[in-house]
This record gives structure tokens, sequence and C-alpha cells, in this order.
């Protein structure tokens, strides 16, 4: 399947469609105090860019968002690719996208957040294929048993 990256605004009904799908998957996953969401407001501000990927129609199949932080660090947020297309791509694609606009960026390092349970370890996978290691507990984030942290340096 043939599909296109590119940065968008978040504040489209195709993007907000994506996000209620995203929280919809991952609400029963973790307890909600453990569960760190961004609107498709959130994802609109200054301090993101938003990845969208779209299929030869035109139809969203997949985002992600790198939200910028002091410190010249760069958060991983809103992962997603649709579940009819995972394991084809789409998810790595945006995660190199993200990697390229912070290497650009010059921003020092990539974080992200995530959960615990089986039903991660796809990402776990797809993060630790494009160089994030495991480590502890970023930016403002608790540390719990229901939280996962990553970290990756960048070149820049």
């Amino acid at each position: 399947m043939a599909f296109a990256i590119q940065t968008e605004a978040a504040l489209q009904e195709d993007v907000r469609t994506m996000v209620t799908a995203l929280n919809a998957h991952l609400t029963p996953l973790s307890p909600p105090e453990f569960q760190f969401p961004m609107t498709a407001e959130q994802m609109s501000g200054a301090d993101c860019m938003v990845f969208i990927v779209r299929d030869n129609s035109g139809a969203p199949v997949g985002m992600g968002c790198l939200k910028q932080h002091e410190g010249r660090i760069g958060e991983v947020k809103r992962m997603w690719s649709a579940p009819h297309l995972r394991g084809q791509g789409i998810g790595a694609s945006v995660l190199a996208a993200i990697i390229d606009k912070a290497e650009a960026l010059d921003l020092s390092e990539l974080v992200l957040e995530t959960g615990t349970s089986p039903e991660y370890a796809p990402a776990w996978s797809l993060y630790e294929r494009a160089g994030f290691q495991p480590c502890g507990a970023v930016l403002d984030y608790p540390t719990s048993e229901h939280n996962r942290f990553y970290r990756k340096v960048l070149s820049a």
C-alpha cells in the first residue's frame, strides 16, 4: 500500500476522528490516572507538529506527534495507525519522520511514555527497532507499574 506522510493541522475532522479512535483503543488498557492523552486542540499548539499518513485516496490511516520541550527535548506522542493496516510500516514511517524532524530542529533527544500491558508489545518493538532504549521516568510523568518510558539520543 502506498501512503504519504506530511505535517498537517491537528484541527481537522479526520484527525479528530483518529484521536478519538486512539483514545478508545487505549482507555481500557491502563487506569485513567496513568494515561496522558492529548486532544487535537493540544496537538495544535506551537510546540507540536502533527504527522498525518494518508492513503492514495487521501484518507488518513495514521498519525504521530512531535512535542517540543525545553532543553532541546522532543517527545513522541499520539502514535496511531488504522487497525486494518497495522504491520505495513505506517508506524515505522511516522516515527522515522518524527526522528528526522527532531534532528533537523537540533533536538538532543526524543523521549516517550507508553503503557505496560501486553497490548503495547508491538509499540515497544517499533520504538526499540528505531533505537529507543527503555529508561526511567521522563519529563514530569510519574513512575508506575502502568507506564514504560523510552529515550533516544539524537545525532544532532
